[in-house]
Formats: C-alpha cells, structure tokens, sequence
C-alpha cells in the first residue's frame, strides 16, 4: 500500500487519539464505552486498523464531539479513495470506470504517462481495449457485463488527445509493443495507432528500447499535472497526492522519458516490429 495512505490513516488515528485525550478517556475506558476490545482502540490510533464511518460515529459519542463527525467521514472518505481494490471499483460497472477516467484526464492540462508492459489505455484500439478489460473481467470478476459500453467510453476519452492545449506525454516500453493482446492481428493495428498518435502535435510518444537498462520503469502509472499519480496494480488502484510521493514519480518518468527514442526514432522502431 501506498505511503500516503499509511500517513493518512496514521494522521486520521492522531487526531482520534486527540479526541480521546481531550475527552480525559484512557483507552480502555473508549473501548468500554463503544463496546469494543481495548486493543481496536490502540489499532485505530496508530494507524494500523482503518475505522469505518460506524466507529467514527461511536468515537464521537463517547468523546462528545458530535461536531467533528463529518470533517472526520469526509477524511475517511478520501482516504478509502486513495487505495481501491478493483473489485469494489468495477462494483458499479467498468463503463463508470471509464467516465471517472474521462473527467480525470478532462481536468488535467499536462499528462505524463508511463506503461512498460501495455499500451496505455488512452492510445488503445478499441480492439485492444475490449481485449484488455475482457480478460480484466476474467480476473476480477463481478459488476455489469457492460465491456462494449465500457470500450465505447475508453474511446471516447481520447478526444482529451485532440482537442484544448493539453500536452500529453507517453513513454512505453517496447516490450507493450511485442507482446501480444487479443491477437497478432490486433496487435498490427495497435502498433499503426501509435503511428498516428506519434504525429499528434500534442503527443510526445517515446518508446524505451528493449536492450537498454530501464530498471526504473517496474510498473506503470500516470501523473496528472502535479497533483495526483494513479498506479494500477493487479487487485487495486492506487491514487497517490503526497507531494514527496509525487516527485519521485516524477523523477522516474524523467529517467524513462530520457531512455526513450522519440519522434522518427519512435516511429521508426514500431514500424520495425511490424505493423
């Protein structure tokens, strides 16, 4: 788990001790009064157990501080925001998914994004995507089956690509290049695509060749100007905004970036592989 949820969570378990503190209750006698094992109190206040809007309710009550109920739900909330398993995020269809990733990518004016191993989602066909959240869908199952809906949204995102002065900056790796999503035949479009993309003047597309040493790049993620990185992993997405957090990222895309061939170079090396 991120750092800034570990810090978030500890933050919000500092200021529940304050309550408790101010209140003149000792742990045991909190726990007492919500009902509870004396050691979830502990838990709470150093961070290592994540209270749930029912137990922010009971903390208030006990410590008579109904006032700071909602400044305390709306900090839990945002702290359940930054790590999200992915099946309580496709829960509501993978088409919503997608609308939550337009308005992101609508707001932000500057894009960097790396993937080493895929095609990032806003240069997708719409035959890789579909293949993409298909077996996505395999993995963790659940929600609408709304793929076709979804990929309809996924390719609708890519007007951010053409339109207001964004700058968009992808680097992949070109292992995303050769290996295979959906099917050869897939793949060929993809690669002609990026081709197209690479002409966009608001895209700068680099490709990290195979025989350099790009250690860094361990997994993708995305930096949306300077206020949020979203890293998605197998089971969860994270959105990370701690500002130190956010500098190394920015950092690795830098070293990436630098890596990577760019313009004619970039073309060059994608139209070998074969489109």
């Amino acid at each position: 788990m991120s750092s800034s949820v570990g810090q978030a969570r500890a933050a919000l378990g500092a200021r529940l001790r304050e309550l408790r503190r101010d209140a003149r209750l000792s742990g045991k006698q909190l726990a007492e009064a919500c009902g509870w094992h004396p050691a979830k109190v502990s838990r709470i206040e150093l961070g290592k157990q994540q209270p749930s809007e029912d137990d922010l309710l009971a903390w208030c009550r006990a410590t008579n501080s109904p006032l700071v109920y909602d400044d305390l739900v709306a900090t839990l909330r945002n702290l359940q925001s930054m790590y999200l398993e992915w099946r309580r995020v496709v829960a509501s269809g993978r088409a919503h998914r997608q609308r939550q990733s337009l308005e992101i990518e609508g707001r932000a004016q500057y894009v960097r994004w790396f993937e080493s191993w895929v095609v990032p989602g806003l240069l997708q066909t719409s035959e890789y995507a579909a293949a993409m959240l298909t077996t996505c869908r395999a993995l963790v199952p659940g929600g609408r089956d709304d793929i076709a809906e979804a990929v309809a949204v996924r390719m609708s995102r890519q007007r951010v690509l053409r339109t207001g002065r964004r700058r968009f900056s992808f680097v992949i790796g070109e292992a995303a290049l050769h290996q295979t999503v959906g099917s050869s035949e897939i793949m060929a479009e993809q690669r002609r695509a990026l081709i197209e993309h690479a002409a966009n003047p608001r895209v700068d597309l680099g490709i990290v060749p195979a025989t350099v040493d790009a250690s860094v790049g361990s997994h993708g993620f995305a930096i949306f100007d300077a206020e949020r990185v979203m890293v998605e992993t197998i089971s969860a997405e994270l959105t990370i905004t701690r500002p130190s957090e956010i500098a190394i990222y920015t950092d690795a895309f830098a070293i990436m970036h630098g890596l990577a061939r760019h313009g004619a170079g970039a073309v060059d090396l994608i139209a070998g592989i074969g489109v």
